[in-house]
């Protein structure tokens, strides 16, 4: 990185955006753009991937390398790039489907082996691009395109995908809260290692206010828990409410209530290598305990592409063949006059 103290503008490319008024991407792209001048890389050191869906348009709207690939590959696109040029930062951004569904053998693949990319999983429960067929993340009973009498299926949870992949890193946002966006997505760019942010995106065509339960403004205090590393997990209008464990469950209690102190209430810690309690927090979902959102595992461990790398170095190391010249006369040769 320079020193140059960079802005979103700076990230910002000259194309015209051309997603739906009202769709959770125009935010998404603002915040990206926002979190990249807080990180600070240069624009011409970031790559940004996508495979096919609406939220893969974003890379056009980016003022750095980008690559639009095909159907559920961006993340054998983007481990390919990071492993090739180890020193590009590399963010991809995939929806539900393209990421879970066409690609979710790559997604599982890419977090099990912890190289180091930025993933962006805009979920809306939908296919937008394609006009309204259900996704792998679609919720039982959901009437669309393809379910006209509902889906008989169970989705997938990204939160559960990701740590049953032996993921390190995984946060959540909402479309419409900026900051708890950005707060997700400059951990992920900090972190060394697969990064997945789930961002509860809205589609007002085809699956509009889907995520309203925990997104309205109304009642989002109570029913999202925004996790800070080393902080009380307390919740509510008025802060009061928190989380404890009730034998092995978490449980929602009021802090001044049947003897319930600040004490008595969970420290959130994001850093501990057993994903037991990232896991339970990450499965909450609004209803019986909150939503919760921001940075819920940030755990550090050997990546992909700092591996290969090393063991590439310590081949050539030992190897007396330094190029492909080398190695091509490195036996019996001629010269022909």
């Amino acid at each position: 990185m320079d020193n140059k103290v960079y802005t979103a503008k700076d990230y910002k490319s000259d194309q015209y955006v051309r997603w739906c008024p009202g769709c959770g991407d125009h935010a998404i792209v603002t915040t990206l753009q926002k979190a990249m001048a807080e990180l600070g890389v240069p624009p011409h050191e970031i790559a940004v991937i996508s495979g096919i869906g609406c939220s893969s348009r974003l890379p056009y709207y980016m003022n750095t390398y980008g690559f639009h690939t095909i159907h559920g590959r961006a993340a054998a696109i983007a481990t390919g790039v990071k492993t090739a040029n180890p020193a590009l930062t590399v963010w991809q951004v995939s929806g539900d489907g393209d990421c879970l569904a066409i690609g979710g053998n790559h997604f599982i693949h890419i977090l099990r082996r912890n190289v180091d990319v930025n993933i962006l999983l805009l979920n809306n429960k939908i296919y937008g691009l394609t006009k309204g067929q259900y996704s792998p993340t679609s919720d039982r009973g959901a009437v669309t395109k393809s379910s006209p009498y509902g889906t008989v299926e169970d989705p997938f949870i990204p939160a559960e995908l990701t740590f049953g992949a032996r993921g390190h890193f995984f946060a959540r946002a909402i479309d419409v809260d900026l900051e708890v966006s950005k707060e997700c997505m400059i951990a992920a760019g900090r972190h060394k290692g697969a990064s997945v942010v789930e961002i509860l995106q809205n589609c007002v065509i085809f699956n509009d206010k889907i995520h309203s339960y925990v997104a309205d403004r109304e009642f989002r205090a109570d029913r999202t828990i925004h996790l800070r590393q080393g902080e009380k997990m307390l919740f509510g209008k008025n802060m009061d409410k928190g989380l404890v464990l009730d034998g092995y469950k978490l449980k929602a209690v009021t802090v001044g209530e049947n003897g319930v102190t600040i004490d008595d209430i969970l420290t959130h810690d994001a850093t501990t290598a057993n994903d037991i309690m990232h896991q339970m927090l990450a499965m909450m979902d609004g209803h019986e305990l909150p939503l919760a959102v921001g940075v819920i595992r940030n755990v550090e461990a050997p990546t992909y592409d700092q591996e290969v790398e090393a063991q590439v170095n310590a081949v050539r190391a030992k190897n007396p063949n330094k190029t492909l010249r080398d190695l091509l006369l490195e036996g019996d040769t001629w010269e022909v006059k």
